[in-house]
């Protein structure tokens, strides 16, 4: 996969990007029996909002100019929601979050991650998720979730280099 499809360009059409993600958060939440309210519909679109890392306490900021009366635990309480639902992704060394490009799909969390402006790209690699299995079983740990984070320079930041 070449990162160039990774990584999306500040030109991408980013509003198609939210509305795509947002119908499906709606439709896999539909066939699950769970609700998507309001308030994890508008979570989800803040964390959509760039394909950067959202940290909870930004989402909280952000949700206060139109919720005054929200609190830290409302946040942490939707996001546990979407994270359930496989609808984002926590990106464990920066205590973030990101929308899961492929919700639905059971998949490792495989991030690459630029440290120069943090924009992030999530992989599928099954090789990696594979390999991390079967090193685990030998040893005999069971993996009960894996993520993986490369941290190096996206395309635009090795070209301003």
């Amino acid at each position: 996969m070449s990162t160039k499809r990774l990584f999306q360009s500040e030109d991408h059409d980013h509003d198609h990007c939210v509305a795509d993600a947002l119908a499906t958060a709606a439709r896999i939440c539909e066939e699950r029996g769970e609700r998507l309210t309001p308030l994890r519909r508008q979570v989800l679109e803040l964390v959509w909002a760039s394909h950067r890392p959202a940290r909870a306490y930004d989402l909280l900021d952000r949700l206060q100019e139109h919720r005054s009366s929200a609190a830290p635990p409302t946040v942490y309480r939707v996001l546990d929601f979407l994270l359930e639902q496989g609808l984002v992704h926590r990106i464990e060394s920066l205590n973030a979050f990101v929308g899961c490009g492929t919700p639905g799909d059971h998949h490792g969390g495989q991030f690459l991650i630029c440290r120069s402006c943090e924009k992030i790209a999530e992989l599928d690699a099954e090789n990696i998720t594979d390999a991390v299995q079967q090193v685990a079983a030998r040893n005999g740990f069971q993996v009960e979730r894996q993520t993986v984070e490369a941290f190096g320079l996206c395309p635009e930041c090795v070209g301003d280099l």
